[in-house]
């Protein structure tokens, strides 16, 4: 069954001649008729009775026509979608991202490509990285936003580093900083109470890590949080914590470490064996483009680099 000779049987239902058909149709009257007759064959009914000068349906035909319809309807659909999808008119992007880009970085950068693409509908799913990477070998995700220290060298995704961004120590601006001084080290995080993520959290990982590096245990004032809980906490008076530059804003007072200091690396993964969708692809574009005119016009975050435009 071809949508052509579903489009010829429609135009012999609605024309109830072979001739005006396939005038309508733009071909031979034979050609018509004969893959009609292929029609006919393929579904093992009758489906027109072939009257001098008119031609009707038969029950098989009457049963085929709205079916017939809906058919070239969805093809016509499909076209029009798809065309629409290559003009960037219409499309999805199932972007994923850690809770502390959705924070930082992504808001900004998402208003500005709704701006640019306005039919394209956005789904972002926040997680953390290692869910985020499982989601995206899956085909879940399109396109995920992770940290570099997760991705563990999987040859399966395309990588591209878009960004460093330093973790500093932050407090209420209504208090005194953890340190006397304007920066610290993280031995000085030594006994000072933390607001801290839940397990399985990129930052809760790397800021212990770095304490036991140091040759302490850290002191939780709290555990448990996502990014938003973290920060209203520590807003609140519970403790300090060490998050990424980007996600500060105005709201904390905020200690950066000394050297050595602390930072990770942001990157956009994709699957490598498959090519992100258009509107994916623009999206990717527009992320890199935001970086690079931040960093030219020095407008990114504090302890922010912008990796997209270096070797």
């Amino acid at each position: 069954m071809q949508l052509h000779q579903l489009a010829y049987f429609v135009a012999v239902a609605e024309e109830h001649s072979f001739t005006r058909a396939a005038e309508r149709c733009g071909v031979a009257q034979p050609s018509l008729s004969q893959q009609v007759r292929v029609l006919e064959s393929d579904l093992g009914s009758l489906l027109v009775h072939r009257l001098r000068g008119n031609a009707r349906l038969t029950d098989a035909g009457e049963t085929l026509l709205p079916v017939a319809r809906r058919m070239l309807a969805d093809a016509e659909t499909a076209r029009r979608e798809i065309r629409e999808l290559a003009e960037l008119g219409r499309g999805r992007v199932r972007l994923g991202a850690t809770p502390s880009v959705c924070t930082g970085l992504l808001p900004a950068i998402l208003a500005a490509y709704q701006q640019a693409h306005p039919g394209i509908d956005l789904v972002v799913h926040e997680g953390g990285s290692r869910d985020l990477q499982r989601d995206l070998a899956e085909g879940a995700l399109d396109l995920a936003l992770v940290i570099d220290a997760r991705l563990d060298d999987d040859p399966d995704l395309v990588t591209i580093p878009l960004l460093t961004e330093d973790l500093v120590v932050i407090s209420p601006r209504t208090k005194a900083g953890p340190v006397r001084g304007s920066r610290m080290s993280i031995a000085e995080l030594r006994g000072i109470p933390l607001v801290m993520f839940r397990d399985g959290y990129d930052l809760r990982e790397t800021t212990i890590a770095a304490c036991r590096a140091a040759g302490f245990e850290p002191t939780f004032a709290i555990e448990g949080g996502e990014m938003d809980a973290v920060l209203e906490f520590v807003n609140a008076g519970l403790g300090v914590a060490v998050v990424p530059s980007t996600v500060v804003h105005d709201r904390f007072r905020v200690t950066p470490f000394d050297a050595p200091s602390l930072s990770r690396t942001v990157v956009l993964a994709h699957r490598r064996d498959v090519d992100p969708p258009r509107a994916a692809q623009a999206l990717i574009d527009s992320l890199v483009d935001y970086l690079r005119t931040g960093a030219a016009t020095d407008s990114l975050p504090p302890g922010t680099t912008e990796l997209t435009g270096r070797p």
